[in-house]
């Protein structure tokens, strides 16, 4: 008999998002209520940037939903808009179910390795990350983002679409259309987010050409339900994160809710359509039993990497698919990064701190980094279907044997999922900036930074890196938490003489700059310098001495600040052969 379903399940089945009228005027309209717009709302209004949201869609289904998990360098992004809790307490699928992705024969079959913890977690305390990865499929972070621009009052339009966009020195006119009613409005804004998607339109009326190959076979996501409940061969509490490896199925098996599990099939003819037979079939392979299954969701998607040529064109931006897509797996938290990154420079350039260097940084740093990524995402791809030709070749035994030759059969696998399966914490993590033009390296560093690679990642205090954190207090505040709006000079110090000259440098120039001194002598070792420059992307923008900031790098405290908001031009690769050319703000 099937284990029944509690009344008071946390399901988010179903999102409904705001029927409003959008504002004729906003400073920033974001056209996207997925998951990186609704973000993007909640970054730029931390910042005190006016923004709205369109959408032509008027609702999220689970069914439907893509990502079904973020990283741990993702849920530092979500502390800072104040809702990682929130996400974390809305479950769809029963926490306990959560046991990390797990490589198995099949759901009910044997393990082959990956048990917990989580692959995306790095446990609290850790010298990665203070934050552990979350499994909560999109809808969950579309609800809980739309609660909180709610309580701020942020317009989230739906069932808009829009038609036109017109570029103006000073702005943006944006026409829509009620998909219903037919009505049209323009809306004037200062700047625009397309956040719309891989078809975007945004980024097909900003004229924005993308790049990459296009795909020759055709993959598909699907959903099934078990009807009738949860099938007791699944047991009480099933692993919700299963990577299926046997002679008819490979690819992911995962709980959305209780009787809900995506899966996957492929790869196919670009124009072939499996059936829902075929499918179901499919699945059973999977699972490891007949269950009773039923197609409800059905979604095309393919192995193939688009980058969007410039991820900003005068006066509009783009984040997550609608600047890249690629192999399925990370790339909603390479959007939520976009985001990050973003959102506190188009604040700045809005406020009047922040030059046209600055936008224009965000298309420097995150195009270089999401092609890294792609390259790998791809790589990776071409590698897991080898590891699985070989796996096949070894043959994956039936789960009823239970033989020693079974056993042996089985470890081999394991070992080759242990090699080829590997976690990419560089992926995650090392989001590095090596090329940009408002960051100021150190002399020499483009020849002693270690190599980008996917699997690899240390701490590293240097200019462009993700910036080591810590907890500052007993009571466990973190130095990301201690971060707004702003970049922050930490002072590593007791010596603190040079922060008179930043203060009088930023005074001059009308742009905020906050002070933290952080005195303890293992941040200024883990830092290596007396003071650091830490943007609110929680990337390390400069670092140096107090004594001697001329002579060392050829910047004052002036000169630093111009380039970290991107005042003035840098040309030529690191400091030490760049030169400056005039303020443009």
């Amino acid at each position: 008999m099937s284990h029944t379903i509690a009344a008071d399940r946390a399901w988010v089945e179903l999102v409904p998002f705001p029927q409003q009228t959008p504002p004729d005027e906003v400073e920033v309209l974001i056209v996207g209520a997925g998951p990186s717009g609704l973000g993007t709302a909640l970054e730029l209004q931390r910042h005190g940037v006016g923004v709205a949201v369109v959408d032509l869609a008027t609702e999220a289904t689970l069914v439907r939903a893509g990502a079904a998990g973020v990283s741990a360098r993702t849920v530092e992004i979500f502390r800072t808009w104040g809702v990682a809790e929130r996400i974390r307490d809305s479950w769809t699928v029963p926490p306990e179910w959560n046991k990390g992705n797990v490589l198995v024969t099949s759901v009910v079959g044997h393990e082959l390795g990956g048990k917990a913890p989580d692959a995306f977690s790095r446990g609290p305390g850790s010298p990665v990350s203070r934050e552990d990865g979350v499994r909560r499929p999109q809808t969950v972070f579309q609800k809980v983002f739309l609660d909180r621009l709610a309580e701020l009052g942020v317009p989230v339009a739906a069932g808009w679409r829009v038609e036109e966009l017109e570029q103006h020195a000073d702005g943006v006119v944006t026409t829509v259309v009620h998909g219903t009613t037919g009505e049209r409005r323009r809306i004037r804004s200062s700047y625009v987010v397309g956040a719309d998607g891989s078809k975007s339109t945004v980024r097909q009326l900003a004229g924005i050409a993308r790049s990459g190959e296009y795909a020759t076979e055709r993959y598909w996501r699907f959903v099934v339900r078990t009807v009738g409940g949860v099938p007791p061969e699944l047991g009480p509490a099933p692993s919700a994160s299963n990577i299926v490896f046997n002679d008819h199925y490979s690819g992911f098996i995962s709980a959305l809710n209780e009787t809900d599990w995506r899966a996957y099939a492929g790869p196919y003819p670009v124009d072939y359509v499996p059936s829902h037979e075929e499918l179901i079939a499919l699945a059973r392979r999977g699972f490891g039993f007949e269950a009773d299954l039923q197609i409800v969701s059905l979604t095309g998607y393919y192995k193939s990497t688009r980058i969007a040529d410039e991820f900003v064109r005068g006066r509009v931006a783009l984040v997550g698919d609608a600047a890249h897509v690629r192999t399925p797996g990370g790339n909603l938290s390479e959007g939520f990064g976009d985001v990050a990154n973003l959102g506190w420079k188009l604040a700045a350039v809005l406020q009047g701190f922040g030059g046209e260097t600055l936008l224009r940084s965000y298309d420097e740093e995150r195009r270089t980094h999401n092609g890294r990524v792609a390259d790998h995402a791809l790589a990776r791809a071409i590698a897991n279907d080898e590891a699985l030709a070989e796996i096949r070749a070894v043959g994956v035994p039936d789960d009823a044997d239970t033989s020693p030759e079974a056993a042996a059969r089985r470890a081999e696998i394991g070992r080759i999922l242990a090699r080829d399966f590997a976690f990419a914490l560089g992926v995650v993590f090392d989001e590095r900036y090596d090329a940009s033009s408002v960051v100021v390296y150190d002399r020499g560093q483009a020849d002693t930074d270690r190599p980008w690679t996917p699997d690899v990642y240390t701490d590293d205090a240097r200019p462009g890196h993700r910036a080591p954190n810590g907890a500052i207090e007993a009571q466990g505040v973190t130095l990301y938490g201690r971060l707004g709006s702003h970049p922050v000079l930490l002072v590593l110090t007791d010596d603190a003489s040079a922060v008179a000259e930043f203060r009088a440098a930023a005074q001059e120039r009308s742009v905020p700059l906050d002070v933290v001194h952080l005195t303890e002598p293992e941040v200024r070792r883990l830092y290596g310098a007396d003071y650091v420059i830490v943007r609110p992307d929680h990337h390390v923008a400069w670092h140096g001495t107090g004594a001697g900031l001329d002579a060392e790098q050829g910047f004052d405290a002036g000169a630093v600040l111009d380039v970290v908001y991107g005042r003035v031009s840098t040309v030529g690769g690191p400091v030490g052969t760049r030169t400056l050319e005039a303020s443009q703000a």
